[in-house]
């Protein structure tokens, strides 16, 4: 409880103002039915219209603050709750931000998008009905529990016989219901990792004419959602009727034992007219705390997996940076004794004794087999993943001890899966500097080599691109990955495969521009090719998590076997020859 009412103080007087305007149309409900009692007593029975006018004129004054304070209470809960989902909906997000990939790794996309939609309305829903709901329900059950009593003491002893029955039921739905709610949540979380991967992948579907197969998926995904929205609907679907039941069973009791009371002149026609009504409404407050007991337990299950990511443990914190201001000024890369797991419980290490040092400025190839930790080694720099021993450090300081603000900052990164978001080219490139004028803008693309193909659109710069960048080339996204990274103007620039889509001549051509560019900057190049890596200063090459040799392609081609095996696969027959 105490998690949620920091989103209440901001909005107190909202959660104040909607419960006490909805006593407001409360007190006009408890009143009613005495008012047409009297009339029903003193104006019917007597036959004095004068009598009925002035009760009818209270009656009217009456049902118009009823609906000022029941229209004031509903629009002030409904502020209230809007207003507390969206800022729960902020900091959830906010939290999801500061997760580290091993956090994310932990928790599917799909049932995060679930819990910052779906899990924050179910709580913003039962809020906006408890503002209308927490006052309103027990005031009018115990205003029309005193007047019943107050009508006829003897005739309300009907309600202590039906009430325990009905709370004893409504306790027994609740411990039934919890289970299932939080059960039919995690089903949502299944749908929607199946739409969101079918509709992200959608052309790879097509291509492998695999339709049918993303149906049958779906199909089993919604139908789990069915079947447990089914068993968490029925216990509703119970209840509602059973509830009816005892409303029709206690209706009954009253005109019967009431009706013989009229008749033998121990209660006047008005007052049981009154009390019926007002058995009425103190059964129906009680249906209604069910149906408050009912959105509890789904608002709980939804409340408890969000708390999940809001409790989550960030794997990666800058808290204890010893440098926090620092930036990244040369670019200088050491690894010592570097040992990487991505799960604690694995046995092997993905990384192994790794130690490596690599000056500012230089232009540092990778290769290796598929596998061999090249992605996950060059993930250490930026702190995507963090070392399980050993250390990484930039400039000779621990990246731990850099804000990852600033050490992010002096690093570019081009990953293998090129991402693009949706909006124009140049809103996707200034996601490598913000404030770059449209002069930076076109000397990055063209460094990219990607100026071309952009003008060749009709509207250049303002081309409008699809999620993912799905209606341009793989090499044209590659392209404007780099041109993004450029603009950034990183101490430290790592390029991984990422000019795979491309032919090698435009590659050579963004080696060059690198060079001119970027020829104060570190550049680290992860390539399945030789020929990407050829010229680079240094050459790694890795196998199964170590570093098997370290040198110019001359060099490892004369001492490194890996190197060499792979060189000779590359190479056709007439290339090796000569």
């Amino acid at each position: 409880m105490k998690r949620w009412l920091k989103y209440v103080k901001p909005y107190m007087k909202y959660f104040i103002l909607g419960p006490l305007l909805m006593i407001v149309e409360v007190i006009g409900e408890v009143v009613m039915p005495k008012l047409f009692a009297n009339i029903i007593n003193g104006g019917v029975a007597n036959q004095n219209p004068g009598y009925v006018v002035t009760m009818g004129i209270i009656m009217v004054a009456a049902s118009l603050l009823m609906m000022a304070g029941g229209v004031g209470g509903c629009y002030y809960g409904a502020k209230a709750s809007i207003n507390f989902g969206a800022d729960v909906r902020r900091d959830v997000f906010s939290k999801v931000q500061t997760f580290g990939f091993a956090n994310i790794d932990k928790f599917s996309t799909g049932s995060l998008v679930t819990r910052l939609t779906n899990d924050v309305t179910q709580i913003q829903n039962f809020t906006n009905m408890l503002l209308r709901m927490c006052l309103r329900t027990p005031g009018m059950l115990i205003g029309a529990l005193f007047m019943a009593i107050r009508l006829n003491a003897r005739l309300a002893l009907v309600l202590a016989v039906i009430m325990p029955v009905m709370v004893i039921f409504m306790v027994v739905v609740m411990k039934m219901s919890f289970p299932k709610f939080t059960r039919m949540q995690t089903m949502v979380d299944g749908l929607n990792v199946s739409v969101q991967e079918n509709l992200t992948n959608i052309r790879v579907v097509k291509s492998f004419v695999r339709e049918d197969y993303e149906e049958g998926r779906f199909r089993k995904a919604n139908s789990n959602l069915k079947a447990a929205g089914m068993d968490a609907i029925s216990v509703i679907i119970l209840m509602m009727p059973v509830m009816t039941l005892f409303m029709n069973l206690a209706s009954m009791s009253v005109i019967w034992f009431g009706g013989r009371m009229v008749l033998v002149g121990t209660m006047p026609l008005g007052d049981l007219t009154a009390f019926i009504t007002y058995i009425m409404q103190i059964l129906s407050s009680l249906m209604m705390l069910s149906m408050i007991f009912m959105s509890l337990s789904r608002a709980v299950a939804s409340s408890k997996r969000l708390g999940e990511v809001l409790d989550e443990h960030v794997s990666l914190s800058d808290e204890n940076a010893a440098h926090k201001d620092q930036k990244v000024e040369k670019g200088l890369i050491e690894f010592r004794n570097v040992g990487f797991r991505y799960y604690e419980t694995s046995e092997e290490e993905v990384l192994s004794d790794i130690n490596l040092t690599i000056l500012p400025g230089q232009t540092v190839g990778i290769i290796g087999s598929t596998g061999c930790g090249k992605t996950t080694l060059v993930s250490m720099i930026p702190r995507l993943y963090d070392v399980d021993r050993g250390e990484v450090l930039v400039d000779g300081i621990n990246v731990k001890d850099y804000s990852l603000r600033n050490l992010r900052d002096g690093v570019g990164m081009v990953l293998q899966k090129n991402v693009l978001f949706s909006g124009t080219i140049e809103k996707n490139l200034r996601w490598g500097s913000k404030d770059a004028s449209m002069e930076e803008i076109v000397n990055a693309a063209k460094s990219a080599q990607a100026d071309d193909f952009i003008q060749g659109f009709s509207e250049g710069y303002q081309r409008e691109l699809e999620q993912g960048g799905v209606n341009v080339s793989g090499g044209q996204k590659q392209r404007l990955c780099i041109a993004r990274a450029l603009l950034k103007k990183p101490k430290i620039l790592i390029l991984d495969d990422s000019t795979s889509a491309v032919d090698t001549a435009t590659e050579a051509r963004i080696r060059e521009a690198f060079r001119g560019e970027l020829k104060d900057s570190t550049k680290i190049i992860i390539a399945q090719r030789i020929s990407s890596v050829k010229d680079a200063d240094e050459i790694v090459v890795m196998d199964d998590g170590k570093i098997t040799g370290v040198g110019t392609h001359e060099e490892l081609l004369k001492s490194n076997e890996e190197y060499q095996e792979i060189y000779y696969s590359q190479m056709d027959r007439e290339e090796v020859t000569a």
